[in-house]
This record gives C-alpha cells, structure tokens and sequence, in this order.
C-alpha cells in the first residue's frame, strides 16, 4: 500500500523474517549462529540506514516514507520525533500510554519498546523508516540484542491486547496520524504502478 501527495510517498510493506543491522551498529548484537538462522528460516542482512539491530516479519507494519524534507523542514532529529509523535498516537487509539525514553530512539510502552525507527537521509530525502509491532512474533527478538539496547523488552499491539489486530486498520490509522502530524493529505493507492 502507498499513501501519497505532491511527491511525498508512505510504503507499507511486510517483511519475511529478515534480522537487519544498520551502519552503525555492532554485529555482535545478532545472537543467533547461521544454522539457528536457517531453522528458524530467517535471514541476516547489513543495511544503509542509521541505527543496529532489528527484526522484520510477518504482522509488522514497516512503513517507508519517501519524504523531500527541503519541502518540510531540514531537520532529521525533527523528522524522527515526529514520526515517533505519529506512533504514539496509534497506540492512544487502542487504548495503551506509549511515550520515549530519553535517548532512545523509537515508541515505548513502559519499558517494552512496540515501535522502532532506523531512518537515512539523502540531500533531505528520508530513506527507510519504522516497524511498528502489531501482531509480530516475539519470538525472534530473542535472537537479537534489539536496536543494541540490553535490559529493554520489545511488545506488540497483539501482545497487550490479548488478540490479533486488523493490518488494515492499523495501517488506516498510522496513515491518519501522519497526515496530521507531518500537515499533508493521502492519496491511497493499493499497488505499485509497473515499471517498464
């Protein structure tokens, strides 16, 4: 799914389980040797953004937006609170207290962290973006030091709330909160045009 005005694009997408670790970050952090990778049928993967150790997977949420800042503002510590602002709103809406903790990049609930961020810029043009945990298995955080931080636990909508969640309306809030935080308005699109 794409969201979209005046060349400021929001991709959705859904990983397989995929462990990737940003430019800064420290490969120690992945815990798991390469046959636990292949039976928990993971992949490990060094990746451009800013930030260390992550999981993606089925039931998250990454978004990607694709925004030109010089249109917005030039300020990439900005841009990640902001985004942060966004999904501390989502989880206002199911009813949980999500906050930061000083410091630390992403949305926390208490000290389990439900939303991290791992962002590059490019002449003011933001790259990646955010796995918001809606109805992800844990499970694979245990094979990582998540984002480098020890003694921090990671949750998911799914978890505090005892059931699965719907994507799509998950997807329909973020959406509606960085219209709101970011002053832009949506164009939905279902599917990528082909190219060619």
């Amino acid at each position: 799914m794409c969201c979209c005005r005046s060349n400021d694009v929001l991709l959705f997408v859904e990983h397989p389980h995929v462990f990737t670790l940003g430019k800064s970050g420290d490969g120690s952090h992945l815990l798991a040797a390469a046959g636990v990778l292949d039976r928990i049928g993971a992949t490990y993967v060094k990746i451009d953004r800013g930030g260390d150790i992550t999981y993606h997977g089925p039931g998250q949420i990454v978004g990607y937006p694709i925004l030109d800042l010089d249109r917005h503002y030039t300020d990439i510590h900005r841009y990640l609170r902001e985004l942060e602002e966004v999904m501390i709103r989502v989880c206002a809406d199911y009813g949980f207290s999500a906050g930061r903790i000083d410091g630390l990049t992403g949305v926390w609930i208490g000290d389990s962290k439900i939303c991290a961020f791992g962002v590059k810029c490019s002449r003011w043009v933001t790259m990646h973006g955010f796995a918001f945990n809606a109805n992800t298995s844990l499970d694979y955080f245990g094979h990582i030091v998540p984002c480098g931080i020890s003694g921090k636990k990671v949750t998911s909508l799914q978890q505090l709330l005892g059931q699965a969640v719907d994507p799509a309306e998950v997807k329909k809030r973020i959406t509606g909160h960085f219209e709101t935080v970011f002053g832009v308005e949506s164009v939905g699109i279902d599917h990528l045009p082909e190219l060619g």
